[in-house]
């Protein structure tokens, strides 16, 4: 087989590009693409590439020879891609939408449960999107993603084209989210906006971690709101990232030095929140979603808090199931 270049498409929206290929060549393995990727086979408009870097409709893959699909690693890939998904977990999955139209799907996304699959994560929402197929026949998509540990909103497109105007919704900004962080200590200022570059780089196991660097960094801001706070050790936040920057709220919630209590990655020393129960979760949660629909209705969707962080909230005696519309607290572009 010979080297083919492709062209993305329109239809594709904003993908990674690990994405991208197992929709178009699903006989490779996520190990196989990361190989070709560490070889440089895999170009983006000539240059290195990243597995977990998002494409763009127009841009140049370079494709090296791929196995067929009818190689027996081919079909051992299509055979794992129609595993039918279990009983249990196809009502548990049914279980967190919140909103479905013909468009899209928005679920409540669990603490805990990965997004797409990695290293040791057998189990993952990419996993189970056929269970959300409904009246459709075909797999709904990735949007955007959550962390593991975050619970909340998310977004699939349950067609080509829908997805693309829900990832160009999110690309440009136009789509706002609202999350809710419970966080050590109380902010001296009541609301305002943070404005600080962050700059990715590695983590002393592996994997990612990201720091302020005015020089270096990317430009990210978050607004932020106390909604409440207790004792002078915790502090309830609305925040609104106006960028979309990886683990954005957590490193800006670090910079103000109010980290979001249960974060043991981006921490300050001797903090703690021993007197919870789940002081160990990550209290971060993305609470509500704006965003216009292919249809051209405007939706605000709101996730409910997960268990671990309704008990905490109730333990500080928050009022969270009276709040208010967040939308409506901050500032209009």
């Amino acid at each position: 087989m010979a080297v083919n270049f492709e062209t993305v498409s329109p239809d594709d929206g904003e993908v990674r590009l690990d994405r991208w290929f197992h929709r178009h060549y699903p006989q490779l393995t996520q190990g196989q693409i990361q190989k070709l990727l560490r070889t440089k086979q895999i170009k983006v408009d000539g240059k290195r590439a990243e597995a977990n870097q998002r494409i763009t409709a127009g841009q140049v893959i370079r494709i090296p020879p791929l196995p067929e699909k009818g190689s027996p690693m081919g079909k051992a890939k299509e055979r794992r891609d129609n595993v039918v998904v279990s009983e249990e977990n196809a009502k548990f999955v049914q279980s967190l939408v919140i909103y479905k139209d013909n468009d899209v799907i928005v679920l409540n996304k669990p603490a805990g449960l990965a997004v797409q699959g990695g290293t040791n994560q057998t189990r993952h929402l990419d996993g189970m999107l056929s269970a959300l197929r409904f009246d459709k026949d075909e797999n709904p998509r990735l949007v955007h993603r959550l962390d593991k540990d975050t619970s909340g909103v998310l977004v699939l497109g349950r067609t080509p084209v829908a997805t693309k105007k829900l990832a160009d919704a999110f690309k440009s900004r136009e789509a706002k989210k609202v999350y809710w962080a419970l966080v050590h200590g109380n902010p001296e200022l009541k609301e305002g906006k943070i404005s600080a570059k962050i700059l990715k780089c590695s983590g002393e196991f592996g994997g990612e971690l990201m720091r302020i660097d005015e020089k270096n960094g990317q430009s990210a801001t978050t607004l932020y709101r106390v909604e409440d706070e207790a004792f002078k050790k915790v502090s309830w936040l609305e925040l609104m990232p106006l960028t979309g920057r990886t683990h954005q709220l957590r490193v800006h919630c670090l910079y103000m030095k109010h980290p979001i209590v249960g974060d043991h990655k981006y921490k300050i020393d001797g903090l703690s929140a021993d007197f919870l129960k789940n002081k160990d979760h990550l209290h971060l949660h993305a609470r509500g979603l704006k965003i216009r629909l292919p249809s051209g209705k405007m939706l605000e969707i709101f996730a409910p808090l997960c268990t671990e962080m309704a008990e905490s909230f109730d333990f500080f005696g928050f009022d969270y199931k009276n709040a208010t519309n967040p939308f409506n607290k901050f500032p209009v572009d």
